[in-house]
Parts: structure tokens; C-alpha cells; sequence
């Protein structure tokens, strides 16, 4: 990987990505005590074990740096430079031994993503990106798909809202198909080289889901933004599950945040 202003911190989240991974595939099938966050979401032993060796190792190199993590939540540094952290995204995948699931670093500097490490164990595949280099899946460049038709796109779609039916079905007779893989950081990770060729979700996003990932697709070329209205896609001081996320190639943005924005944009009654 080339030299940057981030990459000393870049290396270091690639590092203890593949370290907190190592310790996921470890665990995978043993992962003892299992705990109800809220009616549809569960954290696992193995997400604090992550979580505590990926903290300590930040703490130590950047001890007055800032840390907002799923499981532990946020501290505070003095220096506007905040890490973000998902240990294991894709929870209930991992735990019912479903080997889609990966780890998730990243940091932002003054309300800018500036480093993105995305980690799958199972496939030993790393994407990573700085604010000023290339995006890139275990140290080779990569690029957003260049499909010339949105009737050939696979979408990753998670819609909410008025009049669900209607858009879903307005998506899916403009695309190819839609998929969902239960790991929302790698889904958007897969934008960056083309395995996925958009991701759309409305709903239910927190930072630590999209902070590594949405650096790194839009490194790699997509236009990435807030999926209902099209500005800014990461914001820290919004709350948890309050963001929607889409990332697509340039060429295409713009009419798929037609159909997965504002409902208002299909025209006719919104109430």
C-alpha cells in the first residue's frame, strides 16, 4: 500500500482487524453465552472478546484518541480524531454459524472518515482505504462496478417507509435482483469492488456499520450518501440505528436514490 497522511493508522486497523478476525474464526461454533440487546438483536461473548482486544491495542498506540464501539459505547478524547468499532458485524450470522460476518474499523478525524478496515475471517479477505488513497481488498486497487445498465445491477435493498410495496416493486423492475447477506459493513464493503453493484438501506444503521465501509466504496468510486435524502452519510452524533446509507457507482446514483429516497420522489399522495 502507498503512503498517505493516515497510513500509520490505516496499518494499524488493518492489523487488529485481522487479529479480532482470527479470534472470530477461533470461536466460530463455540460461542458461549448469548444476550438479547433488544427483541431482534443479540451480542455474543466472542463480540467483547473482539471488542477488548481491538480497544486495548487503540488505547495504547492513541491514548488521546476518541472511541465509539457497538458494544462498549463512546469515550471521549481531546483531539477530534474518534475511532469507530464493530467487532463483529453480522452477530446472528456468527452465532447460528453462518460464515457471513466481519470486523469493522475505522476512524474519523474532525467528522471525516479517514481510515476504513474491513476484515472477513473466513475468506482472509481485507478492504481498506484512507481518505487520501485508494481503496483496496488485501493491498491490490479496486473499483466500483462499471456496468453500463442499472437493469444489470444486484442491489443490497433494505427499504422502510410509506408505501413499502410500491417502491420495492418500482426497485425491482429497474434492477436485476436484490440481496441481503446480514452483515451490513461487508455488504457495503462488496460496493467497493463490484461484487455488489449498489447498496441501498433506509433504516437501522448506526456509525459503527458504516463508518469503515462507506470510506471505502466511495474510495473506490461510488457516490455514497444518506439514502433518503442524498447529503452527508455519516454523522457521530446522530443515534444508534438512525442511519440510512446508499452507495452506488456516479452513473447510477442518482436515479437509485430516486426510487429508494424520499417517497415523495414517485410522485402522487404521501400520507
Amino acid at each position: 500500500m502507498s503512503g498517505d497522511q493516515f497510513a500509520r493508522e490505516r496499518d494499524l486497523a488493518v492489523a487488529l482487524a485481522a487479529r479480532a478476525g482470527d479470534l472470530l474464526l477461533e470461536r466460530l461454533g463455540k460461542v458461549g453465552t448469548i444476550t438479547h440487546k433488544s427483541a431482534k438483536d443479540v451480542v455474543t461473548e466472542v463480540d467483547h472478546l473482539s471488542e477488548a482486544l481491538i480497544l486495548g491495542a487503540i488505547r495504547e498506540e492513541y491514548p488521546y484518541d476518541g472511541i465509539l464501539a457497538e458494544e462498549s459505547g463512546a469515550s471521549h478524547g481531546s483531539n477530534g480524531r474518534v475511532w469507530v468499532v464493530d467487532p463483529l458485524d453480522g452477530t446472528i450470522n456468527y452465532a447460528n454459524g453462518i460464515p457471513i460476518f466481519c470486523v469493522s474499523i475505522a476512524l474519523v478525524v474532525d467528522g471525516r472518515p479517514s481510515v476504513g478496515a474491513i476484515r472477513d475471517p473466513v475468506r482472509s479477505e481485507t478492504f481498506a482505504a484512507t481518505a487520501d488513497g485508494p481503496a483496496t481488498l488485501d493491498g491490490r486497487p479496486i473499483q466500483v462496478s462499471s456496468k453500463d445498465s442499472l437493469a444489470d445491477f444486484v442491489v443490497s435493498l433494505t427499504l422502510d417507509g410509506p408505501r413499502l410495496s410500491e417502491r420495492l416493486a418500482a426497485i425491482r423492475e429497474a434492477i436485476r435482483v436484490t440481496r441481503r447477506l446480514g452483515s451490513s459493513a461487508l455488504t457495503l464493503a462488496y460496493v467497493a469492488n463490484g461484487r455488489f453493484d449498489a447498496f441501498a438501506q433506509t433504516h437501522g444503521l448506526s456509525a459503527w456499520d458504516v463508518a469503515a465501509s462507506g470510506l471505502i466504496a466511495e474510495r473506490a468510486g461510488a457516490v455514497v450518501t444518506d439514502a433518503s435524502a442524498g447529503g452527508p452519510w455519516l454523522d457521530l452524533g446522530r443515534g444508534t440505528g438512525t442511519f440510512g446509507v446508499l452507495a452506488a457507482p456516479p452513473a447510477h446514483h442518482a436515479r437509485l436514490l430516486e426510487l429508494v429516497g424520499s417517497v415523495a420522489r414517485l410522485g402522487g399522495p404521501t400520507g
